[in-house]
């Protein structure tokens, strides 16, 4: 294990000073001590290849090594910039890549999804011609300054692979309240799928959402509708759910995330565009990307509500307290789509929440 602390000074040491990013669970302890540095310049964004891209832009300006950190699931993200501006063949743009290793073959089993992409994170690396090392020891600070002079030399990016549980912290940071929402995700969710009919679907975001609708649903013996969890890919859970409304009658309900939904936003107008009367979006905006460390979104303010309506969606509400939660839900459920509604809710999740497994069985009953 290496001490999040001492990562942090070794980087400033080497005057590396300019952090940007998508928020990972693997780099949680190391990220929490760079938002908590006012000495740092830090700029987390919503999408890998805005991240990616913003380095770019810090470079350009500055003529230093920006860091960009993602976990290894957003380098798909990210290929486009790195490939056809930042590579040595086309602008040389030197960035250093801290990218947390979900699904690493050389540790314990991850989740399916993660394994998949952990298995291939090297081979992607190689191909876009980056320079990599993998991070496990403080002995290999030492290969992280021979990278980064690396990269400023050469001028092209480079990147360091962290596993799971390398990184340790001793800081406690205070949580600062984001909002006073007193509506719970549980409670929400259960409020849906006991409202809803029996021919309903359910397309639902990758992180909590999707894991307490399989909970709630296992523990409540609530069997109205049909889902189908987005285990990965996250941000693309409302053009699944507009797919599939595309091409059945049956309502169609898209359960997002404030920070899933901002990592692809173009979607939101193709979804309030094409979306057909049976299309219903969800969000459910706790201004928090609570599943990999809590770290903030910034969308306590940002008016969902309005953004939704002039991109096209026909109805549209929010729930702000729990005396709506009944009376809007109801209302929103029986509209005539395109259907947008933002739930404002607190932090916090059910207990030993577990995951939903036997993927082709769940696709199979959804499609049914």
């Amino acid at each position: 294990m290496i001490n999040s602390e001492k990562l942090l000074f070794f980087l400033k040491k080497k005057k590396l000073k300019f952090f940007t990013g998508v928020p990972d669970s693997t780099l949680k302890n190391f990220t929490k001590l760079v938002e908590n540095d006012s000495s740092l310049d830090h700029y987390p964004v919503y999408n890998e290849g805005s991240a990616v891209s913003l380095g770019i832009g810090h470079h350009l300006a500055t003529n230093k090594l920006p860091i960009v950190y993602l976990q290894n699931s957003g380098l798909s993200n990210a290929i486009n910039p790195l490939i056809s501006i930042a590579h040595k063949k086309v602008y040389s743009i030197p960035l250093f890549l801290l990218i947390g290793w979900r699904g690493s073959p050389y540790v314990e089993k991850d989740e399916p999804q993660h394994n998949l992409k952990g298995e291939i994170t090297e081979k992607i690396l190689k191909l876009l011609n980056i320079k990599y090392m993998i991070l496990r020891k403080e002995k290999d600070l030492k290969k992280i300054s021979q990278l980064i002079d690396y990269a400023k030399k050469n001028e092209q990016p480079v990147a360091c692979l962290i596993e799971k549980k390398i990184l340790k912290s001793n800081k406690i940071f205070k949580i600062k309240k984001k909002h006073k929402f007193d509506i719970s995700r549980e409670l929400l969710i259960k409020s849906l799928l006991s409202n809803i009919d029996k021919n309903t679907k359910i397309v639902s975001t990758t992180g909590y959402s999707s894991r307490e609708i399989y909970r709630i649903r296992k523990n409540n013996n609530l069997k109205k509708g049909k889902d189908f969890y987005m285990i990965g890919g996250m941000g693309h859970s409302g053009m699944v759910s507009l797919g599939v409304s595309l091409n059945k009658k049956n309502q169609v309900i898209c359960v997002d995330g404030d920070g899933s939904l901002l990592m692809h936003f173009g979607s939101l107008k193709a979804q309030g565009m094409f979306g057909k009367n049976n299309f219903k979006h969800i969000l459910l905006n706790n201004a928090s990307h609570e599943s990999v460390g809590g770290q903030r979104t910034f969308t306590e303010n940002l008016p969902f509500d309005k953004i939704a309506r002039l991109l096209g969606y026909q109805y549209v509400d929010t729930i702000k307290n729990l005396g709506e939660v009944k009376k809007k839900l109801k209302k929103f459920i029986k509209s005539n789509g395109p259907s947008f509604l933002e739930v404002k809710i607190k932090e916090g999740t059910i207990d030993n929440l577990g995951r939903p497994k036997n993927f082709i069985d769940i696709k199979n009953n959804f499609k049914k």
